[in-house]
This record gives C-alpha cells, sequence and structure tokens, in this order.
C-alpha cells in the first residue's frame, strides 16, 4: 500500500515537472515599420511587470505606440555612467492613456538581469511605471539593482527577451537622434500575443 502511494505521488510530481517545463512564456510580435520584434516575456518571475504589459497589449493599448528614444555611447557626453538602450511606448503620442503605475520588481527579485536583447519598464521613482519600456543593446548591468545609473540603486524591473529581431533593434538604435530622441520616432504598427511567429 505504502509503496503504491509512493509510486502514485512520484508520478503526480512528474507529470507536474513535465507540464512546468512544456508551458511556454507568452510571446509578444511587436511589428515597426522598420521590421518585427519577437519578445518572450517571463510571468513566472516578473509577474506585477508581465501582467502590466500584457494588459496594454491584450486591451489594445499599444496603439499608436513609438520608439522615440535611442540612447548609444555618443549621445549621453555628461552621464558618467553610459548605457545603450532604444525606448519606446505612448508618452510621445496622443493616444497616452496609461494604466495606473505598477510596484516595482527589482532584479534581484527577479533574476532578470539587463542583458542583450532584454525587456524592461522605464521609470523616474521605484513604482512609477506604466506604458513606457526599453530594450537594451549589449549588456547593461549598471541597470540592474544596486546598478548606479539611476542614483537610488534599485535598478529597473526587467521581464523579457527579445528572441528574434535584435538586427530591428540595433536599426532603430542607429536611427538620427536629437540629444537621444529621435525627431521622426520608429511607429509601431500593431503590438500582438503570438503562437508562432507567421
Amino acid at each position: 500500500m505504502l509503496f503504491k502511494r509512493g509510486m502514485l505521488c512520484l508520478l503526480s510530481l512528474g507529470l507536474l515537472a513535465i507540464t512546468m517545463l512544456s508551458a511556454e512564456n507568452p510571446k509578444i510580435l511587436m511589428k515597426t515599420e522598420l521590421g518585427d520584434i519577437l519578445i518572450e516575456v517571463y510571468p513566472d518571475k516578473a509577474p506585477i511587470t508581465v501582467a502590466n504589459f500584457l494588459r496594454y497589449v491584450d486591451e489594445g493599448r499599444f496603439e499608436g505606440a513609438l520608439f522615440y528614444r535611442a540612447v548609444t555611447m555618443d549621445n549621453q557626453p555628461n552621464m558618467e555612467i553610459k548605457i545603450e538602450v532604444v525606448q519606446g511606448g505612448l508618452s510621445r503620442t496622443a493616444n497616452s492613456n496609461p494604466l495606473p503605475p505598477i510596484e516595482h520588481e527589482t532584479t534581484d527579485t527577479t533574476g532578470i538581469l539587463h542583458k542583450d536583447g532584454v525587456i524592461s519598464m522605464a521609470r523616474t521613482l521605484p513604482g512609477s511605471a506604466s506604458s513606457e519600456f526599453f530594450i537594451c543593446v549589449g549588456n547593461q548591468p549598471s541597470l540592474d539593482f544596486l546598478g548606479m545609473r539611476n542614483r537610488d540603486g534599485m535598478g529597473f524591473a526587467a521581464f523579457g527577451k527579445v528572441v528574434e529581431g535584435m538586427d530591428v533593434v540595433l536599426k532603430i538604435q542607429q536611427q538620427p537622434a536629437e540629444r537621444q530622441y529621435l525627431p521622426k520616432p520608429v511607429k509601431i504598427l500593431s503590438v500582438k500575443r503570438v503562437e508562432s511567429v507567421p
């Protein structure tokens, strides 16, 4: 009897492990006028941030969104700690109707570090992130918890990664910029969940 119970318990644990391994993270296809970017998000690691981003996606709130900022090594002369990112969202659009800000999930909590292709939330103070996001170009450890790009040391809330389309991210970063901002922002044509890439 004990042997049967033990075997059933092991079988249940095995099935649970297989289910967890086979569960795929949500994927988002972001179509821009310069090409497509496929993003995978990690709800198990950053549940608050991912839920916020997916709400923008699922409710069509990113309609009219833009990539409007391209930070390169050359256009931040007064910054002691330099980064490379492209930033997008709704703040520079007529359609800006952000959801309330969300709780800040630090990288020491989520384990998602700001490496090449990682997508994260732009913010001013911790807990102020809403509709603006950025994608890392190269590894950016100064954006992690205790990194000092932001003086509060809390870092930024990373929540996913570009799995296809970093060439498009690089094209966006290479657009002509004035003090990091693009005079001609790159239009985001659509942002949708996908099961597979067409």
